[in-house]
């Protein structure tokens, strides 16, 4: 039960994070090895993960407008080079994500590449988010080299990373699975985009985004079916980091390994979507 309540209080943190900023979202946190070539380099709560390839380094998230200079020192206190930034992939296109994608694309030349409700949501600057349009919430938009679709395997520096189409917090929100080799092991590392809903978001007679219940079933069904050793996310409080990771600890990757814990934050994030749906619905 314990567990559980955590994962719970986590759930409600995360859920609270597009509506109101977090201090946690500005707050600098240690970059780390997480397992073989995935890195941390995302602030105390928003997570940015990097991909390191011969070819070339991945980003996953790039959080704030104002996170720029945190995540490149993380990449430098990791001993990486920030022109090395060849892809930047989104787990969800809010702005707590992606506001440092302009310049980062700017300084770096990256690619952008996206779902593709995600790539015009990039591209509009948040402006065609179905819930959160205020311009509170925009940030600098972002043109998108690649549409990428769901089960699309992409394959840069001998790291292939698999896209999974989990849509309901935003419409092409995504998760990436990396089979990544460490010590004579494969680690099923799943960077999973968890299905909360924000605050004031309708399950039913949403006009702006008619098919939002539908989406997070199958969102969650899709979720239930994968597997992972590894589990990260989009908000560090999602998986547990700090709990697993202790700034200046040695490397072990097997502080990581929580299959369960992936589980259960499925499960409590499906139990929320479901009393939700049915409160709204008036069956509960």
């Amino acid at each position: 039960m314990r567990v559980r309540l955590g994962i719970l209080a986590a759930i409600a943190m995360s859920m609270a994070g597009v509506a109101a900023d977090s201090p946690e979202w500005r707050q600098p946190f240690a970059a780390h090895r997480v397992v073989g070539n995935i890195y941390y380099v995302g602030t105390y709560d928003l997570a940015s993960f990097l991909i390191v390839t011969p070819a070339g380094n991945v980003l996953v998230n790039g959080g704030l407008a104002d996170s720029v200079p945190l995540i490149k020192k993380s990449v430098a206190d990791l001993g990486f080079k920030w022109t090395d930034i060849k892809w930047m992939l989104t787990t969800q296109a809010h702005y707590d994500h992606v506001a440092a994608f302009a310049e980062i694309q700017k300084s770096t030349g990256a690619k952008v590449l996206a779902t593709a409700a995600d790539a015009e949501l990039l591209e509009s600057g948040g402006k065609t988010d179905f819930h959160f349009s205020a311009p509170e919430y925009h940030y600098a938009p972002v043109k998108v080299a690649e549409r990428i679709a769901d089960g699309q395997v992409l394959k840069i520096g001998g790291t292939e990373i698999t896209v999974y189409l989990h849509p309901g917090h935003t419409k092409g929100a995504s998760s990436y699975a990396i089979p990544v080799q460490e010590g004579g092991r494969t680690y099923r590392v799943l960077i999973a985009n968890m299905g909360s809903i924000n605050p004031g978001v309708k399950l039913v007679g949403n006009a702006k985004y008619p098919g939002i219940a539908e989406d997070y079933r199958r969102t969650f069904e899709k979720q239930k079916a994968l597997s992972c050793d590894i589990f990260l996310s989009s908000h560090a409080g999602q998986y547990g980091l700090h709990r697993k990771y202790t700034p200046g600890a040695a490397y072990d990757p097997a502080r990581f390994v929580d299959p369960e814990g992936y589980r259960k934050a499925v499960a409590a994030m499906e139990a929320a979507y479901r009393k939700q749906l049915a409160e709204e619905r008036g069956t509960h």
